[in-house]
């Protein structure tokens, strides 16, 4: 990662979607890179909107993108908490910033949701882009927590009903989503 600026996003992009568990602990150690996270989880966000921009329109656009951001900071405190509180392991020792950081690369998938105004291979591009971000997802909470693919695979699940509903709570709040 000796590249500077945006080419240290795309590439940092490249490494979290090859599951590469170098560029997630280098994300996890890299505390400015908190924003860049932000702007990949903001990214796959328009790539969604832009893909259900005939459904949605663009006030569905800067909801989904609100939701996205909420969404992203509620799972990766629950996902912290969860993991460090609940299933951690013996190596377990994560901050916040930390979970931000590694989930917000993992976001790096649903870039594939820009395909899907394509008529059935938008959707299946779609998928295909959720199921590789369960995968990012998966390696970046193992990485951030220092556990096992296992117990990442638990904290997830543990951690996304309740970060659901609180997200849900605060999207309700402020009136966005239906």
């Amino acid at each position: 990662m000796q590249s500077a600026g945006n080419n240290a996003l795309v590439e940092r992009m490249i490494g979290a979607a090859r599951l590469d568990v170098h560029t997630y602990e280098a994300v996890e150690r890299d505390e400015s890179a908190t924003t860049s996270a932000l702007i990949v989880v903001v990214l796959a966000a328009i790539a969604g909107g832009i893909g259900s921009i005939g459904e949605d329109g663009f006030v569905g656009l800067i909801g989904g993108v609100i939701g996205s951001v909420v969404g992203w900071a509620v799972f990766a405190a629950v996902a912290c908490f969860v993991g460090t509180r609940i299933l951690a392991g013996s190596q377990t020792s994560a901050t916040i910033g930390q979970v931000l950081r590694t989930m917000g690369f993992a976001y790096t998938p649903l870039l594939l949701s820009f395909f899907g105004f394509i008529p059935i291979l938008g959707g299946l591009i779609g998928l295909i882009g959720a199921f590789w971000f369960l995968a990012t997802a998966t390696v970046g909470l193992r990485q951030a927590l220092d556990v096992s693919t296992g117990r990442a695979i638990g904290v997830a699940l543990v951690s996304v009903i309740p970060a659901a509903i609180i997200a849900g709570i605060i999207l309700a709040i402020f009136g966005i989503g239906r």
